[in-house]
């Protein structure tokens, strides 16, 4: 096996003043390179930040770049510990996870959006009013109407982020899974979402959008006055995340699980 060698970094980092400081602590050790000269992306901050990167280096990242990010946010679930030493040979050592997005194709009142999410992709209520959403799965109508605050479609990686709030499943890595979970459901009342196929393809369709407005996210990115909705997992997409041996995502996922 070869290994592969980690000599040019790009460190990039969000706004807050302890990812700054950590910036400019290691660009004076490793120095700092454009990341399309890198061998790899180091985002400082949290999990927002995390996705942030993602997005602004998608044409990078998804050719192969990959992406060790370090915690100076508050979640940092996707973050590796804070640590300035020996950031070479950690990277050389890192355990390697590959991703997949989701991809949208929405509909709304003021034109068609298509969009990647590496959490999740939701719909939520914009008004007073409860959303009613019509939930169906590989073309065929699993649920007539879902009475709520909303709804979403967690991949693995964001089982534990929203999903996770709304007492969604948490998803271990390689299960090839992705979480369907209402949030404050009212009707039907006992439905608590359903895991399927990494392969399924889900439909969100809007009743009377007019009246009960709804919103959709995919991660930060919003769209209001949805009529209607189509996610998959983006298959053809992947992303290489890079996570310190004692501390990969899987095992980070795995012990959520058992959270008390």
């Amino acid at each position: 096996m070869v290994h592969r060698t980690y000599e040019k970094l790009a460190f990039v980092s969000s706004n807050r003043p302890s990812a700054k400081d950590a910036l400019s602590e290691l660009v004076s050790i490793y120095g700092n390179v454009d990341a399309a000269n890198a061998d790899a992306i180091i985002p400082l901050g949290g999990d927002g930040f995390m996705l942030e990167t993602f997005r602004r280096y998608l044409p990078l990242v998804t050719k192969g770049l990959p992406v060790y990010g370090m915690n100076k946010g508050t979640v940092g679930f996707l973050m590796n510990k804070y640590n300035p030493e020996n950031l070479n040979e950690r990277l050389a050592n890192a355990t390697i996870t590959p991703v997949h997005p989701l991809s949208m194709k929405a509909e709304a009142a003021d034109g068609t959006f298509k969009d990647i999410a590496f959490n999740e992709v939701s719909v939520f209520r914009q008004s007073q009013q409860a959303a009613h959403i019509q939930l169906s799965v590989d073309g065929q109508v699993r649920l007539e109407k879902l009475v709520a605050d909303g709804v979403m479609l967690s991949t693995p990686v964001g089982s534990t982020a929203y999903n996770l709030s709304a007492h969604g499943p948490v998803i271990p890595l390689g299960a090839d899974i992705l979480a369907l979970t209402p949030i404050s459901a009212f009707r039907p009342r006992r439905w608590r979402g359903a895991l399927l196929s990494g392969h399924a393809k889900v439909r969100f369709d809007v009743l009377d959008p007019e009246k009960r407005p709804v919103s959709a996210s995919a991660d930060n990115s919003e769209i209001q006055n949805l009529i209607s909705i189509e996610i998959e997992q983006d298959e053809d997409t992947t992303l290489t995340m890079l996570f310190d041996e004692d501390h990969g995502l899987a095992e980070k996922i795995l012990q959520e699980q058992f959270a008390t």
